[in-house]
């Protein structure tokens, strides 16, 4: 017990050290949000690569596609080795959407996100179960401690 705490009735420690637990929980609760948080926004950011990939191949594939195996043909190569080349090469570009996707995702999973926190909270759970309170020594004016652990005034 500190010098400031001698002078503080039980109720006022109690009470301290309710407000204080109090607000040990709801800053674990603000932790564990802000984890989340930031998890859905990896997820976001992934799930928004997914759809570039999916939006590139509907959409720029089929008109990108003929322009450039013309423009190949043009250049002397067969029209069915154009078209060839140019569907590779939109292949290889969704694979590389898809792949940087995949990190973000993967990175979701490595991330122990709240995890932390519940066994921060669960650490201070076990820790406030097994606190007891301290017996008084007899040597006090008035004060005899009880079997059960707490205090009683012996006198009135």
């Amino acid at each position: 017990m500190s010098a400031a705490d001698e002078g503080r009735s039980l109720g006022q420690l109690v009470s301290a050290a309710t407000t204080e637990l109090s607000a040990l929980v709801h800053d674990e609760i603000a932790l564990a949000k802000a984890e989340i948080r930031q998890d859905v926004k990896r997820g976001l950011v992934g799930g928004g690569a997914a759809v570039v990939a999916g939006v590139l191949l509907l959409f720029a594939l089929p008109v990108l596609s003929f322009a450039a195996a013309y423009g190949i043909h043009n250049l002397g190569l067969g029209l069915a080795w154009s078209f060839l080349i140019v569907g590779g090469a939109f292949i290889v570009l969704a694979l590389l959407f898809l792949a940087w996707a995949a990190l973000k995702f993967r990175k979701i999973k490595k991330s122990e996100g709240p995890q932390r926190s519940i066994a921060s909270a669960k650490e201070t759970a076990a820790v406030l179960s097994k606190a007891k309170p301290h017996p008084r020594s007899t040597g006090q004016a008035g004060v005899a401690p009880s079997d059960a652990g707490h205090v009683t005034r012996s006198s009135v």
